[in-house]
């Protein structure tokens, strides 16, 4: 596919004057709705477990595992090599993806909600692709009935979702939702994929017809995240020490085109030019940004032209990686999860931790006020219900051996209401999923996104 197309030099110039102006044909941030505090039924809390191959939704109401979503090609066919256990021999983890004739998702790793929450948007980093899965009926868009099914193999083909390009790390949908952009890590550019053309593709339509165009990035792009108004999209590194500024406009029928970019240089800010994720506030005046090799967050003011307002420094190996905004009536916080595992957790079992500062202080004087406990080991991703009064947190690694859900992935979920003092209402073990030849174990949690389907979510 040719790349997106670049803008003169006269549009360059003009493009970036339009970061602070609204958008037609983008939509802008949801306005605030009175709504019951916490969970609801039907909601959904999606990890996507990189080990496994799986993706764990948790229904929040009561804190339970309620489906395990099954991206691995295992089971399909009824002789050995297609088996996931063969001969009573479960593989280990690590080898699951190297049996013969598998297609299935390799590294599932971050994830998405579209804005309306009816779609997630998953990428496996290393099958270079990405799945689209309607939240309300948890559906792998593209997904076929198994013509060779019997009673011991799975009755769905997995599709094979998009192909995209070396290490697809973080997908992200434009505020109208006509568009999926994917940032190709081990590239330097980003996919830009028609979302209505991506469910055409993932349902055994042309390869390739999805794919609008590529856009040039820095080295290693790790996450883009839109501003409010949707003209302006913030790019981050894990490469290099650089923010990428993209002003984009869109056409009539709200497809996207770069009009002009600018780069701004962190190294001192982040000297390892190692930057993996980025969020946007909820009343769209900030960014937040971690430097995990640093140990510092940065914040982007998103008023005027865009800067690095301030970076605010972290414990020594806290190792940060995902932000999320706890806004209630009891103040507005910023949570940061923390990679690093403690040994002096709650009752003696080790736990990451996620430190909390204060948002509502002035710019330039903000800090850690408070840490608490994760519930789990090297915390990782962060989300909150719409109301801002439960949190759930996902772990990369396994519970040790002697203490509660020994070899599990845990998630875990708190009460925020006291966004200072949270309080731990479950660490919830993410179990297994139930394949026909053998039980796979759910492995690995990454990313993680809290879905009410139809509600307006964070990329709206």
């Amino acid at each position: 596919m040719p790349p997106m197309p670049e803008p003169t030099r006269r549009e360059l110039l003009s493009g970036l004057a339009m970061a602070g102006l609204g958008a037609a044909g983008a939509a802008g941030p949801a306005e605030a709705q009175a709504q019951p505090a916490g969970p609801q039924a039907g909601d959904g809390v999606w990890l996507c477990n990189e080990d496994s191959n799986t993706l764990t939704v948790v229904d929040p109401v009561r804190n339970v595992v309620a489906a395990t979503v099954n991206l691995t090609s295992f089971d399909e066919d009824p002789r050995p090599p297609f088996r996931f256990v063969t001969g009573g021999v479960i593989p280990p983890h690590g080898a699951m993806v190297q049996k013969p004739l598998y297609h299935g998702a390799i590294s599932i790793h971050g994830s998405c909600p579209s804005p309306d929450s009816r779609l997630i948007a998953t990428t496996g980093r290393g099958s270079s692709n990405v799945y689209l899965i309607e939240t309300e009926t948890r559906r792998v868009v593209g997904n076929r009935p198994n013509t060779q099914a019997r009673d011991t193999t799975n009755p769905e083909r997995l599709t094979s979702g998009i192909f995209l390009g070396r290490e697809p790390h973080e997908p992200t949908f434009t505020r109208n939702g006509r568009e999926l952009w994917v940032t190709v890590r081990g590239e330097d550019r980003i996919a830009v994929l028609d979302v209505a053309r991506a469910r055409e593709e993932s349902a055994g339509g042309r390869p390739g017809h999805a794919l609008r165009g590529f856009i040039p990035t820095m080295p290693g792009p790790a996450h883009a995240w839109f501003s409010a108004d949707g003209r302006l999209a913030v790019v981050v590194s894990q490469k290099a020490a650089v923010i990428d500024l993209l002003s984009v406009d869109y056409d009539a029928e709200g497809l996207s085109r770069i009009a002009g970019r600018r780069r701004i240089e962190i190294a001192e800010r982040d000297p390892f030019g190692f930057s993996p994720f980025l969020k946007l506030s909820p009343d769209g005046g900030e960014i937040w940004t971690t430097h995990k090799l640093a140990d510092r967050v940065s914040v982007l003011a998103m008023q005027g032209e865009v800067r690095v307002a301030e970076t605010i420094q972290l414990p020594d190996l806290a190792r940060p990686n995902h932000v999320e905004f706890v806004e209630n009536a009891r103040g507005r916080f910023v949570y940061v999860s923390y990679a690093r595992v403690d040994d002096d957790g709650p009752d003696g079992i080790a736990s990451s931790r996620i430190g909390v500062i204060d948002r509502s202080a002035p710019a330039g004087r903000r800090r850690v006020v408070a840490d608490f406990h994760s519930g789990g080991r090297e915390a990782h991703g962060l989300w909150t219900d719409p109301t801002g009064t439960r949190l759930y947190v996902a772990h990369e690694q396994d519970e040790l051996p002697n203490t509660p859900h020994a070899g599990q992935t845990v998630c875990s979920a708190f009460d925020v209401s006291d966004p200072v003092q949270p309080r731990l209402l479950a660490r919830i073990p993410l179990g297994d999923l139930a394949l026909p030849s053998g039980r796979l174990r759910s492995k690995k949690s990454i990313n993680l996104v809290y879905v009410r389907p139809g509600a307006r979510s964070a990329t709206a």
